[in-house]
């Protein structure tokens, strides 16, 4: 596994998971290996991971604010529904997971046409490009019963609608939280995978390394202590934050590419720091932020809102340090421990324990 950028094709389906891990994950359900199972049954018993979903939409035009904030919700889970339909039908090799996450892509294709440039236009393509990103990998590679115009439409959409919203908040001065420049990247790297664009993964990698914003690992998550951008602000979006960054790790890892090492493992550090702060220590260093955006810098303590409300990014992360690399992660740990099988988040791959239990 190199560090940086390599020559190789693409790997597909590679968003997230590989061939190879979904037969494990295939394995995991039919053999009911424990903990993982737990965890899948936690997805199966999701009514967005029904092949019965019923969906509210298609919108011609989607906002998570603004005139057209009424379809945020009815969106989000329209979508979840297309993701975890996906990952069903890899997990159980049942067509009807796969016909009803092509059908609510292709009803959206057919349908949506703007994302308006309101404040959190760039969240919304990064949250919910991901899930239609991923479901359109799964298809395209390994669901027979979609077509190659069917692909084409929904490729479309992807480069049409999500797209530009993402590239107009690259080329933006910065003016976000971190967590926004990873969610935007994670979905940037997973269209990039998706299209075969070596520029665009390019592109994605630069940001996690070197962008001038928040967003990046070298100005989300300190070096020194592991304190998160976000920290001072409140617990959720430092949570959000790193489990962006995490995913556009184990991204990169499935495409031959080690980001989880950057900077001495500092992702590492920053989860440690967030599991060791809400799992109760009340000593945990914590200076006043200096931000890229200077619009960031007047939280003087860490902030207690949304503590101890763990969000299911931690296995991931686990999994890849400890398991994969042999590192010590004893507050994620305990945290993994105390919280038992990962269930569903919308904002994030979720359900961890389970779909992160290959190698």
């Amino acid at each position: 596994m190199a560090t940086g950028v390599q020559a190789q094709r693409f790997v597909h389906p590679g968003v997230l998971h590989t061939e190879k891990d979904f037969d494990f994950l295939y394995k995991v359900v039919q053999k009911k290996i424990e903990p993982a199972y737990s965890s899948y049954l936690l997805l199966k018993d999701n009514p967005c991971a029904s092949a019965d979903y019923k969906m509210n939409g298609p919108y011609k035009t989607i906002s998570r604010d603004g005139e057209f904030r009424w379809t945020k919700t009815k969106m989000e889970t329209d979508f979840s529904a297309a993701y975890l339909n996906a990952i069903m039908w890899m997990v159980t090799k049942e067509p009807a997971h796969a016909r009803r996450s092509a059908e609510i892509l292709l009803a959206y294709a057919d349908t949506l046409t703007t994302i308006p440039a309101t404040n959190d236009a760039p969240l919304l393509a990064g949250l919910e490009g991901l899930k239609i990103v991923y479901g359109a990998e799964v298809l395209k590679y390994t669901y027979t019963g979609i077509t190659a115009q069917q692909v084409a439409k929904i490729t479309k959409m992807i480069t049409g609608v999500f797209l530009p919203v993402m590239e107009t908040f690259y080329a933006a001065k910065p003016y976000t939280n971190g967590n926004w420049g990873g969610i935007v990247t994670k979905t940037y790297m997973a269209a990039a995978i998706y299209l075969d664009n070596r520029g665009m993964y390019k592109k994605a990698i630069d940001f996690y390394y070197n962008a001038h914003d928040n967003g990046n690992i070298k100005n989300y998550i300190s070096g020194e202590t592991g304190q998160i951008q976000e920290s001072g602000r409140d617990q959720g979006h430092s949570q959000l934050g790193i489990g962006a960054l995490a995913t556009i790790c184990e991204e990169a890892w499935k495409q031959g590419d080690d980001l989880y090492s950057a900077l001495d493992n500092r992702l590492m550090k920053g989860v440690e720091y967030v599991a060791r702060y809400n799992l109760g220590d009340d000593h945990v260093p914590f200076a006043t932020w200096k931000d890229i955006t200077g619009k960031y810098n007047e939280w003087g303590v860490i902030s207690t809102q949304g503590r101890g409300k763990f969000i299911p990014i931690y296995v991931m992360v686990y999994h890849h340090y400890v398991q994969r690399k042999g590192l010590r992660m004893p507050y994620t740990k305990q945290i993994i421990d105390k919280v038992g099988p990962e269930g569903f988040d919308r904002d994030q791959p979720a359900f961890g324990t389970f779909l992160f239990a290959g190698r």
